[in-house]
């Protein structure tokens, strides 16, 4: 991100933080339950889940209390996973969705993609905390390795940003490779353990999907912070991190060379 990119995002810190606000309370404030839509959609995910393979799954599980070794696996992965989703999902339409203020006000585009993603963080945050509490009253929080969560997230938000991006821009000028790319996520997910582990596939699948699967090594390393309570293999992140840094680059660049061109285009 250029000096430049920087600057703007600081000149227009009020306005992004007004947005941020202005949208989440525009996605509430006519619902009955308000924002635990964001914690219901997702709770409703893990339930069905732990119904259907909680039996199955909790005997492959090593470690943990056994009434909730399972749901605390789900919970860190289809939350995890549902923050990757929800960038990657609103990135890649970003600009189309919202045209009509792209070619109206004169502001610069660089803020739509920082409104989006302290947005997603901010739904996140909602439910990820509900699932901290939990674990602190059921007596399975981690204690100071929760802490590695961070330079992971952090690793998956680059990731998420980059992609996301990435598509965004060329969502605009070539509208199919959004229709493409929901349909791929669908197979992304069943591609990543968040609701068995890696151990349950054949030992020959196993490498072929944490090779072509940079988001694997992100959701197993949750799963080894949160299920297991230990430390993360730091060495299993750096494809995603070089991923994330490399993803990063294409989208500023994207970005850069066809802000204008966007604006025609929409």
């Amino acid at each position: 991100m250029s000096i430049r990119h920087i600057r703007n995002i600081w000149q227009y810190k009020d306005f992004i933080f007004a947005s941020v606000k202005r949208e989440f309370q525009s996605k509430y404030q006519n619902s009955i339950l308000g924002a635990a839509w964001v914690v219901i959609n997702p709770l409703a995910m893990v339930l069905v889940y732990t119904v259907i393979f909680s039996q199955v799954m909790q005997a492959k599980l090593p470690g943990g209390n056994p009434s909730f070794a399972y749901s605390i696996y789900l919970c860190s992965g289809i939350f995890t996973w549902g923050l990757f989703a929800e960038i990657v999902g609103r990135g890649q339409n970003i600009f189309i969705d919202n045209a009509n203020i792209i070619k109206k006000l004169n502001f610069p585009r660089v803020t739509l993609p920082i409104i989006m993603l302290i947005s997603a963080v901010l739904n996140f945050m909602i439910i990820f905390g509900l699932f901290v509490v939990f674990l602190v009253f059921s007596g399975q929080f981690p204690g100071w390795t929760f802490l590695a969560i961070i330079p992971v997230l952090l690793v998956q938000i680059m990731f998420s940003m980059g992609l996301g991006m990435s598509i965004g821009v060329l969502n605009v000028f070539f509208r199919d490779v959004g229709q493409l790319f929901t349909i791929l996520m669908q197979f992304w997910f069943w591609l990543t353990p968040i609701i068995y582990p890696i151990t349950v596939l054949p030992e020959v699948l196993r490498p072929i999907v944490l090779n072509i699967n940079p988001l694997a090594p992100v959701i197993m390393s949750y799963h080894t912070i949160l299920v297991d309570a230990e430390l993360p293999d730091w060495s299993t992140l750096i494809t995603p991190l070089i991923c994330s840094i490399v993803l990063c680059i294409i989208a500023i660049r994207l970005f850069s060379r066809h802000t204008h061109d966007i604006v025609d285009e929409l």
